[in-house]
């Protein structure tokens, strides 16, 4: 990682421990990388309970609970799939917080949506939160940049929270 990966991840274990939250993810596009950058500094077990990875659009209503309708009218890979992921996986686990992240990481359009399109959540008690973001490059940067902005987004949104 570097230095304002690390930044972030720091921030991130800073927001939920001050606060005692805690937090599960629900990744699709990212394949468990958020969950990975939390884990690289120490100390994450005592905010970050889980990250289900659900990738296909099967384990996505199997091991969430997400509707087909959704996906069926929406797309796996859209904004209304994001934030039912988010909230899915926050009641699930019983957590204060959780996100989500779904997208197209390519080679080509899926669903008729370009690459790079990356849709995320957050969701607690009160709301749920989502955006769609525009990601250019090769697969792997795509994947990299959307999971550095869904902790983006989760600091931004914990931070408001307060």
């Amino acid at each position: 990682m570097d230095t304002p990966q690390i930044e972030l991840v720091g921030k991130t274990h800073e927001n939920f421990r001050r606060n005692s939250l805690r937090l599960s993810i629900a990744e699709s596009c990212t394949g468990g990388l958020i969950g990975h950058l939390l884990t690289m500094l120490p100390g994450a077990s005592d905010f970050f309970d889980s990250s289900v990875v659900c990738y296909s659009t099967e384990s996505k209503i199997k091991l969430l609970g997400v509707s087909g309708s959704v996906i069926r009218k929406y797309g796996a890979v859209s904004e209304e799939a994001a934030r039912s992921m988010a909230m899915a996986v926050r009641k699930k686990r019983r957590t204060d917080f959780s996100l989500s992240v779904t997208g197209n990481l390519g080679p080509k359009p899926m669903e008729d949506k370009r690459v790079g399109l990356v849709f995320m959540a957050v969701d607690w008690e009160r709301e749920t939160i989502s955006k769609g973001m525009l990601f250019e490059g090769e697969r792997e940067d795509i994947k990299r940049e959307a999971a550095i902005a869904a902790l983006q987004f989760l600091n931004e949104v914990v931070e408001v929270w307060k």
